[in-house]
């Protein structure tokens, strides 16, 4: 590694915040460090990847690390802790989940069964695509492994939607240099959609839950 060019990009690099502890850990550890942060962002989503990824194809972009050994290890790091989601998702249990399930208000066991029959269906697209999409990134684990997906597929699929969604980011940084955080900017405002869209689907579940209900016990009084 080039001294004078780690010293400049270590000097470009933000110093505050989870910018700053990112590029830090890049710094130090080279593609490890890019690795365990992505490793620790999948497990703790307020951790985000839009702001970790760029600033890893910017130090690459610097000479601090090669890009292969950007896109290497931030998806190694992609799949380390979705794995770990998957594992917490099969401890869970697919009894547990019903027992838990079957506790909470507005909704009934019968939703539970459609959403496994869903995913049955529809599981290996959802986690494909799903480590594409902000949020769900790290949740789409936990029901692969309560489901239990089978592992050698599990890890196919996160590997190879994780290498495209981190390519995608790393690339951005790369090429935007010390611009890298525009890539933030538009991918936080994909994240707020996502979260708006989850949020009101939530509201209206509720809602039309709420109104069953209520017409429910409306035509009992009237019976």
């Amino acid at each position: 590694m080039n001294p004078d060019l780690t010293t400049m990009a270590i000097a470009q690099q933000p110093a505050d915040g989870v910018a700053g502890w990112a590029a830090g850990l890049v710094d130090t550890m080279g593609g490890p460090g890019a690795g365990l942060a992505i490793a620790l962002e999948n497990l703790f989503p307020p951790l985000p990847s839009e702001v970790i990824l760029p600033l890893t194809g910017f130090a690459a972009g610097q000479g601090v690390l090669s890009l292969a050994s950007a896109l290497f290890w931030t998806t190694l790091g992609s799949v380390v802790g979705a794995v770990a989601l998957y594992w917490i998702g099969v401890l869970f249990g697919r009894d547990r989940m019903h027992a838990i399930w079957r506790r909470l208000p507005l909704v009934k066991s019968s939703d539970l069964v459609r959403t496994e029959e869903w995913f049955s269906k529809h599981g290996t697209k959802a986690v494909f695509l799903g480590r594409m999409v902000p949020i769900f990134r790290s949740l789409i684990s936990v029901p692969a492994g309560v489901e239990r997906m089978p592992m050698p597929l599990f890890v196919m699929l996160t590997t190879l939607g994780s290498l495209v969604w981190n390519s995608v980011l790393v690339m951005a940084g790369y090429w935007l240099g010390d611009r890298w955080d525009l890539v933030e900017t538009y991918v936080g405002v994909l994240s707020k959609a996502v979260l708006v869209m989850v949020v009101v689907g939530l509201a209206a579940y509720v809602a039309v839950r709420l109104r069953g209900r209520s017409r429910a016990a409306q035509h009992r009084r009237a019976s």
